[in-house]
């Protein structure tokens, strides 16, 4: 099969379109990943053209993930026309869950901040797309202890958070029946 990207810039458009359309800065494999939409794109010819497109100011990159810029967008928006409307639709189905993935990514949060006395403290965040619902701070006996609570919550932060809630909202008399 036989794509429609044919050169260096079909491909460079092709990353502004997924850029442009992230919820968020996306790892190279992410965006590879999003890219196989179309059969003409391989591995080499992207890692060229997006080392390229940071060299130009068009994505930046930071640490491991990689974000579209305002240059870059606006490049993105004139060209995008350019694109197949084929390939722009099978790039969209994609992006869906990719997205979805950035979103919970962005509103499930943890850091674990190691001490001197071998202990740590485990800062657990969760909020939907207005506000922040919750923001906790834990002593961990060890990183590794914060490590598994983090794990924990990152899979079902609205479990924890529905059960603080749960706690909080006890009748008077059942708070003076636990103590």
């Amino acid at each position: 099969m036989i794509g429609f990207i044919q050169d260096d810039l079909d491909l460079k458009l092709l990353v502004l379109y997924i850029m442009d359309r992230a919820a968020g800065p996306i790892t190279f494999l992410q965006l590879f990943e999003l890219a196989l939409c179309d059969a003409g794109v391989d591995y080499f010819s992207l890692t060229q053209a997006v080392d390229h497109m940071v060299a130009t100011g068009q994505l930046t990159l930071e640490g491991e993930r990689y974000a579209i810029t305002d240059k870059g967008r606006r490049n993105s928006q004139i060209c995008e026309s350019s694109l197949p409307r084929s390939v722009r639709q099978r790039c969209n189905e994609n992006l869906i869950q990719v997205n979805e993935a950035l979103r919970r990514e962005a509103q499930v949060r943890s850091q674990i901040v190691r001490k001197e006395d071998g202990t740590a403290s485990l800062y657990l965040t969760l909020e939907d797309e207005t506000s922040p619902l919750l923001h906790l701070a834990l002593l961990a006996p060890s990183p590794e202890q914060a490590q598994r609570w983090a794990q924990v919550f990152q899979e079902a932060p609205s479990t924890l958070y529905l059960n603080i809630i749960r706690l909080l909202d006890q009748p008077e008399e059942e708070h003076h029946e636990t103590k």
